[in-house]
């Protein structure tokens, strides 16, 4: 029999954190994005690199984990086992680099195969790994009792990881203007949010009183280092992306110059002969 599994144990908070990790990574992994596409290729690479840290790593993988501190089953406590959940991460990044790569979001001159195809082809990739992440992170966790999820609630969270990472990657190849990456970051946020409580929505819980009791460890105790290590993973590009120069600042600053210059011999010219003085 089915037993009853709460999902806000904890309160809504839990789940405005988990929202506002989601935008926060997509946020710094769209400008890491941005700034791929005006920089060479071999630099151009790690931004995307850094994207996919903060994209996988923090607005999926780390979402997700604080969605599950509010997770919680009368009767039983809940570890994590920690191999399926470094799986996990891994898988997020990893799925990540190969959607940004596969849509080939820094240059798309230089392929024959139509923008369309190859977005469509990244965002199935990408979701199915995103889906798979979830799910890995799942089966991270150890209960005195068996976990299984229902195959409509597991085929929605798929195709809503489909269709959000389709979309993320179409919306990165558009993320020049800031008030788009910000649109961006909040529908992506929406998009991650919508695959973990989808997915979430169809776990059942079946406990079994003769198990002995899990072993492994709390999801507090996974989230202060997650945290850390999320806290330095989006330090790294933030830090970049304020120290490094921005080529539209550079195009700008050199049109002022030359307006400037432009004034100034302006002004030294005799106003009668039209010479310089």
């Amino acid at each position: 029999m089915s037993h009853d599994v709460h999902h806000f144990s904890m309160g809504m908070w839990v789940f405005f954190l988990s929202y506002a990790t989601a935008v926060m990574g997509s946020f710094v992994g769209l400008s890491c994005v941005r700034r791929s596409l005006e920089e060479p290729r071999r630099s151009g690479n790690w931004w995307l690199l850094m994207a996919s840290l903060s994209i996988g790593g923090v607005g999926i993988w780390l979402m997700h984990f604080i969605g599950m501190m509010g997770f919680s089953v009368p009767g039983t406590t809940i570890r994590y086992e920690l191999a399926p959940t470094v799986f996990s991460v891994v898988l997020a990044v990893v799925a990540t680099l190969v959607g940004l790569r596969i849509a080939d979001v820094h240059d798309v001159s230089k392929h024959r195969v139509p923008e369309s195809v190859r977005l469509l082809i990244g965002g199935l990739l990408m979701g199915a790994a995103v889906s798979m992440m979830h799910y890995s992170g799942m089966f991270a966790i150890r209960i005195r009792g068996t976990i299984s999820h229902e195959t409509g609630y597991v085929i929605a969270s798929v195709i809503i990881g489909v269709v959000a990472s389709t979309a993320a990657l179409a919306l990165a190849r558009r993320a020049r203007r800031l008030e788009i990456r910000v649109v961006a970051a909040f529908v992506m946020g929406c998009a991650v949010v919508a695959l973990h409580y989808t997915g979430m929505a169809g776990v059942r819980v079946t406990l079994d009183p003769s198990m002995a009791a899990p072993e492994g460890m709390t999801v507090m105790s996974l989230l202060f280092p997650a945290f850390v290590l999320g806290i330095i993973v989006l330090a790294v590009p933030i830090t970049a992306l304020l120290l490094a120069s921005d080529p539209e600042d550079a195009v700008r600053d050199a049109r002022l110059e030359q307006w400037a210059s432009e004034v100034e011999r302006q002004v030294d010219r005799d106003p009668v002969t039209g010479s310089h003085m």
